[in-house]
């Protein structure tokens, strides 16, 4: 799935398995409000793992919920099966009907500023895709009011100095053949796949500081909800601003109406622009909610943190978690793909929802 995808599905996997944990542990208000609890006696670790597992087979399968499980996970759980079902049960049936695979796409332009897809400079002949999961900008949000509750300050206006800047930072930077320092280069390389990267992080973070079972699942729904919910916000802001992607606001430059703009027609970005607007950064708003969500839930001290890519061939370490989001503002920008306003911007988002779900969801009892 598509990082956005990935956020959204991601968080309703986490939050049921957090209510089932929960409703054995009993530390914390549940995130869905009338669950039963269960005995102490019963398993947290078969509740998890039951949870985990029936909404993966509906969210992967996109089908109604059954409650089928294997005997081994069931004979795990001592007492009352049915009030360990209950999460994942009652998850699904209340994202049943909450706009994913719905229809809502990006709206093309033709205007100077206005997105278009991929290399096109006219909406009726695109020679690229626009995007098919744009439907994540009207998913319901898990713990936001709406998904524009959080809406940035928007794109740099075309004939100011400021978006003169922030268009040559780019063009100069984010280039295939653009000459970037070895530190620059190596924060190119290295951010790609957010939400897979960051999960893994935590997790073995989360092992190394010895959290419970029921710790984790707390964090996992922050997290996850932070991350998902950033997704949402940041789409809705990407349909609300609608601004044109570094690659067609250079090829166009001459026609911004600002004279330091030099443009050229010929300019691609460093790696493949993708199908939607700029305007606010995807990666910057999971990267926002995730690290804000774990200063919220861990403090804001300093620690040992480390991002590693799937292959392990390299790693970055952090002595805050607020750091990261300093190198992925600038990864955007040097792979091409974003003005730097849509990246600082997409951080904020990313850290208000976080803030506001560490403050109206999963409270202690």
């Amino acid at each position: 799935m598509t990082p956005p995808v990935q956020a959204v599905h991601m968080a309703i996997v986490q939050s049921a398995v957090y209510d089932a944990v929960n409703a054995i542990d009993g530390g914390h208000k549940p995130y869905l409000e009338g669950l039963p609890s269960a005995p102490d006696s019963a398993s947290k670790a078969a509740a998890a793992a039951t949870a985990a597992h029936d909404v993966l087979v509906a969210v992967l399968n996109q089908t109604p919920l059954t409650a089928t499980f294997t005997e081994a996970v069931r004979g795990a759980i001592i007492e009352r099966l049915d009030a360990l079902l209950a999460s994942s049960i009652a998850m699904i049936a209340m994202r049943a009907d909450d706009g994913r695979w719905g229809t809502f796409r990006f709206t093309c332009g033709e205007d100077p500023g206005e997105w278009r897809p991929v290399t096109s400079t006219v909406c009726t002949t695109p020679s690229g895709p626009s995007d098919p999961f744009a439907w994540v900008a009207k998913v319901d949000p898990f713990v936001v009011e709406s998904g524009l509750q959080f809406v940035s300050r928007g794109p740099r206006e075309l004939t100011t100095d400021a978006y003169a800047k922030e268009y040559n930072e780019v063009k100069t930077l984010g280039a295939p053949d653009s000459v970037r320092s070895a530190g620059q280069q190596a924060v190119f390389e290295f951010f790609q796949a957010p939400i897979e990267m960051f999960n893994r992080a935590f997790r073995e973070y989360a092992t190394a500081h010895g959290l419970t079972l029921a710790e984790q699942a707390r964090l996992f729904a922050e997290l996850t909800l932070s991350g998902a919910d950033s997704l949402i916000t940041c789409w809705e802001n990407k349909a609300l601003a609608s601004f044109w992607r570094p690659q067609t606001a250079i090829r166009l430059g001459d026609e911004d109406g600002n004279p330091n703009t030099d443009g050229d027609p010929n300019w691609v970005s460093a790696i493949g622009t993708p199908p939607y607007p700029d305007h606010t950064s995807g990666y910057n708003c999971a990267t926002g909610a995730y690290m804000e969500a774990a200063e919220l839930y861990f403090g804001s001290g300093r620690t040992t943190f480390t991002l590693q890519l799937a292959s392990g061939a390299v790693s970055r370490t952090y002595a805050h978690f607020r750091d990261v989001w300093d190198d992925t503002i600038d990864a955007r920008v040097y792979q091409g793909i974003h003005f730097r306003s849509a990246d600082e911007q997409g951080a904020k988002i990313g850290r208000d929802v976080a803030r506001w779900v560490d403050k109206h969801a999963l409270q202690p009892i």
